[in-house]
């Protein structure tokens, strides 16, 4: 008998739905290095985050000026050779992505533009901001750790390393 009772049953059940409502995905902010990354090299840890995202197993942020950032950076014609594979993450993240709306002015950046970044992780209450450039950011901002690819998955524990 694989269950042993109804009552086991109504439990087994209750605990699945109890699990599935009370899942607390891990919030990122990916900065558009990342999408970059993970267009020019698909096996990477870059790729495994946004494969993450993707797979539901991440929950992504955007603000209008950070998707906006991605859509024009990766169109740029440096990036023509993975132009197709660009469109194709673009797309496949747009229906994955949360969308939110700064509240805030964000002044810590090195980099003017990566304010849009912080502005976005802090309306989003982002666990992380995964970047490239960690130098560009300071090590935290709120709530919202800066990480990079590797720095994500040990501190997630939800990506392995590829082999």
């Amino acid at each position: 008998m694989l269950f042993p009772s109804s009552s086991f049953t109504v439990l087994l059940i209750w605990s699945a739905a109890s699990i599935v409502a009370n899942s607390n995905f891990v919030r990122v902010v990916l900065d558009t290095n990342v999408l970059i990354s993970a267009s020019l090299k698909p096996g990477g840890l870059e790729a495994a985050v946004v494969k993450a995202v993707l797979a539901g197993d991440v929950e992504a942020w955007v603000t209008d000026p950070v998707w906006a950032e991605y859509e024009e950076v990766l169109a740029r014609p440096k990036f023509a050779g993975v132009l197709d594979a660009s469109q194709r993450m673009l797309d496949g993240l747009r229906t994955r992505v949360q969308r939110t709306t700064a509240e805030i002015v964000a002044s810590a950046a090195l980099d003017e533009d990566d304010n849009r970044f912080l502005e976005c992780a802090a309306a989003a209450e982002a666990a992380f901001l995964v970047t490239g450039n960690l130098r560009h950011y300071p090590a935290e901002f709120g709530c919202t750790r800066m990480v990079n690819a590797r720095g994500f998955a040990a501190a997630s524990g939800l990506l392995q390393e590829p082999a």
